[in-house]
């Protein structure tokens, strides 16, 4: 057993961090949509409380870069799906807004590419599952 993370979570990201670090953004409680970010360190076993991110999301995509920040896009409120990415640094511990994506998404799935770009792909709106795909 490696402990608890503070906030039970489902439908959040799970990202490996280049420092060896993993770092769990985001979510839903079973009643809420969570900010909130946690990091775990597979040298202590230990969990720590990070920055949280800027907009509460669930089922959203985590995407480490090559520059070693976390790009997170879409993802749902609850009531409305997310246009919006934000960056997760590691060194700070923080978390900054970054350009929207073109449609809301959430579901979908994003991939890092060889040139560093990150591919955006499928997902669902409010009304309906989409064939779009966008690049970061």
């Amino acid at each position: 057993m490696t402990g608890s993370m503070r906030d039970a979570r489902s439908a959040h990201i799970v990202c490996l961090l280049t420092n060896g670090k993993v770092l769990v953004a985001g979510g839903w409680t079973g009643k809420s949509v969570l900010v909130s970010a946690e990091l775990y360190d597979p040298l202590t076993e230990t969990w720590a409380v990070t920055g949280s991110m800027n907009y509460g999301r669930n089922a959203h995509t985590g995407s480490l870069l090559t520059n070693g920040q976390v790009l997170v896009t879409g993802g749902a409120t609850g009531a409305s799906t997310l246009d919006s990415a934000e960056l997760y640094d590691p060194l700070t511990g923080t978390w900054t807004t970054t350009a929207s994506m073109n449609f809301p998404r959430w579901f979908h799935t994003a991939i890092v590419l060889a040139n560093g770009r990150v591919l955006v792909t499928g997902g669902a709106n409010n009304t309906i599952i989409l064939s779009t795909s966008e690049l970061y």
